[in-house]
């Protein structure tokens, strides 16, 4: 099961409404569902909340070391509660994705998000949980900075927001350890198409009548 889900992002009012920091919108999303309340721990560096699901602890964590250190804060947690790289979930923006769109993966490569390089180099693996929340890409690498740094458009928070909503479907499958479960409800976007209805039975035939 996750025990720790993690949600990147830049601390402070200037950044809160950016795309970098989708990751703490869906760690603030869950936490709603959760009925916690993230505070301060200074021994993670970071906005914390511990729940408990069917007497197991879970951890909510927004890192306040800004985007390039997050890795020092999952670390700190992790190591004090020897929470496993595969139990960790790690919800980012990602560019590589459109808008409204969101995905599930466990281990891979960081592809320059500096988060999930910090991640890995302070947990030396990989082989952890991302959600991948679609920002979309500027086109160009050179203004892919000042893009994730700056507000969506209204049109595309709500997409962001949408797709938010929809990948939290999966957080009961989460905490349950179904990760096919919830790799399935993050990756379905549209409901399955209704069977076709099934033909009426036909009346039985009624007796033809014989002549004398």
């Amino acid at each position: 099961m996750i025990k720790l889900f993690v949600g990147l992002g830049n601390p402070g009012p200037e950044y809160e409404a950016t795309r970098h920091n989708a990751g703490f919108w869906w760690i603030d999303a869950l936490a709603r569902e959760l009925k916690a309340t993230l505070v301060p721990e200074r021994s993670y560096w970071g906005l914390a909340a511990r729940v408990n699901v069917q007497g197991q602890s879970v951890w909510l964590l927004e890192p306040q070391t800004f985007m390039n250190l997050s890795g020092k804060s999952v670390a700190a947690l992790a190591r004090f509660f020897k929470i496993q790289p595969e139990e960790i979930l790690v919800a980012h923006d990602e560019l590589d994705i459109a808008t409204g769109q969101v995905k599930l993966k466990r281990g891979g490569s960081h592809a320059g998000h500096n988060g999930l390089r910090d991640i890995h180099a302070q947990l030396g693996s990989s082989d952890y949980w991302r959600l991948r929340i679609g920002v979309g890409h500027p086109g160009v690498k050179a203004e892919v900075v000042n893009w994730v740094l700056k507000k969506p458009s209204p049109d595309q928070r709500v997409l962001i927001e949408d797709s938010i909503v929809h990948s939290l479907k999966a957080h009961t499958a989460m905490l349950a350890g179904d990760m096919e479960k919830a790799t399935l409800l993050v990756h379905t976007t549209k409901p399955p198409r209704p069977k076709p209805p099934r033909p009426a039975a036909m009346p039985p035939a009624e007796p033809r009548p014989t002549g004398d």
